[in-house]
């Protein structure tokens, strides 16, 4: 089985979307997501800075719209080389959950795009009401930095891998962590508006709720992993209620990876904007073939990788 791996927040850069608009059915279908979203996603992929595309209401569309952009593009480079169909599963970190979830069938195109408006308003309104934070935390004991956490009323919002954890909560309270680590662990401040994946968000996870009758969802035509517990997900009202009850839940992408290599994922392509995840399977999930695809020029080997794994 071939992941398409969706990346999340904080994986875009200014004008990464420019050679990808070159192609103007790739320029058309950023355009029909802007529309839906009611964001000008041709401008804040293309010209905006980082100040401006880092805003929580601006960078999730973003993201999601850069995921489903390089998933189109794909499909077109292997239909190109006669390939129509692969043993295809899907995963998405955070948001990026959004993304997997309209490849897989779960949302159309515009669905997921009224959701992932939704959602990044309403956290970015969440985020505004209190002024928290995160920050990743690398090494150290499992059991003492959790614990260490704990001291300062600190969560932890993303379990990445079994030695990387994000820990969110008041900006003064993850200050003090920056300042004393835990032992043998580095803490690296995050430029984020808010400690997402966290109680904190709770407003947003209500938002949706509200709104969860008017999302309209189809069961996914291949695996869909949940960030929840690192399980496949068959239905997908069911998915739909977990990204809803997700945005103030932590993310659990270390149990996504041990349940790929349950599942028989032998091969890994991250969509745009690429990076991250491959970055993370490379050490969790070492001799894992994988390919991140971060410009077009990455389309063709990631084409390789896929047709390669179809001979085999």
């Amino acid at each position: 089985m071939i992941l398409l791996a969706c990346p999340g927040q904080g994986s875009q850069k200014p004008g990464f979307l420019t050679p990808w608009l070159e192609r103007p059915e790739l320029r058309e279908l950023a355009e029909q997501l802007s529309t839906a979203t009611g964001i000008d996603l041709v401008e804040a992929g293309t010209v905006s800075d980082a100040d401006t595309i880092r805003d929580t209401a601006i960078a999730q569309p973003l993201i999601v719209a850069a995921g489903l952009i390089s998933a189109q593009a794909l499909t077109a480079e292997l239909s190109a080389r006669g390939v129509d169909s692969a043993p295809f599963g899907y995963a998405g970190h955070s948001v990026g959950e959004i993304t997997a979830a309209a490849l897989a069938g779960v949302f159309t195109a515009e669905t997921a795009a009224r959701f992932v408006r939704e959602r990044s308003q309403a956290m970015a309104q969440a985020a505004a009401a209190t002024p928290t934070t995160m920050a990743a935390v690398i090494g150290g004991d499992r059991t003492e930095v959790l614990a260490r956490l704990d001291a300062l009323g600190l969560t932890a919002a993303n379990f990445n891998s079994a030695a990387q954890l994000v820990a969110a909560g008041a900006v003064d309270a993850v200050a003090k962590l920056v300042e004393e680590p835990p032992a043998r662990a580095r803490v690296i401040p995050l430029s984020v508006a808010g400690a997402f994946h966290t109680t904190y968000m709770q407003p947003a996870r209500e938002h949706l709720l509200g709104l969860r009758d008017t999302f309209g969802t189809s069961d996914p035509t291949g695996p869909l992993w949940t960030n929840a517990d690192g399980t496949v997900v068959p239905d997908g009202q069911r998915y739909l209620d977990l990204l809803i009850s997700q945005v103030a839940s932590p993310v659990h992408w270390d149990a996504d990876q041990a349940s790929f290599v349950e599942h028989g994922v032998t091969a890994m392509v991250e969509l745009l904007p690429g990076g991250t995840l491959v970055g993370l399977a490379k050490r969790e999930l070492r001799g894992l073939p994988s390919k991140a695809i971060v410009t077009p020029d990455d389309l063709a080997p990631a084409a390789d990788l896929i047709a390669d794994h179809l001979d085999d």
